[in-house]
């Protein structure tokens, strides 16, 4: 079955997106992959989780494009909060300059959405590993 080929885990992972459909989805398939999911729906609101919960986050998957705050300057807020931080930058468009920057930045890894959740799977396991 699909299930074997997929991993899971049991960490925490914080996924932020500004569109309430892909986090409504994105949050469901990571809970069905074993995952524990906090949801932001913006930069702001993800840096007020991330600060709230820094110590049970291992994770963060981080889409580029948002209002107000996009992902390059979440990125960097996570980054202050924890130096350490894994993200997974998520974007609609191909890497462009803005996430190759992030990326150069330290960022841990890219996927491009849609994702299937095999590709989300793989991708998160490479970062916690």
């Amino acid at each position: 079955t699909a299930a074997t080929v997929i991993g899971g885990g049991s960490e925490t992972i914080l996924f932020v997106d500004d569109e309430l459909k892909i986090l409504k989805i994105g949050a469901k398939l990571l809970r069905n992959l074993g995952y524990t999911v906090l949801r932001a729906k913006d930069g702001r609101e993800a840096l007020q989780t991330y600060l709230a919960n820094k110590d049970k986050i291992d994770m963060v998957i981080l889409d580029m494009i948002m209002p107000e705050m996009g992902g390059s300057e979440t990125y960097d807020g996570l980054k202050e909060i924890n130096p350490n931080v894994k993200v997974l930058l998520s974007s609609g468009y191909s890497l462009d300059g803005q996430a190759s920057e992030i990326l150069r930045k330290g960022c841990d890894a890219f996927i491009q959405k849609p994702f299937t959740v095999k590709e989300l799977s793989g991708r998160i396991s490479e970062i916690l590993a």
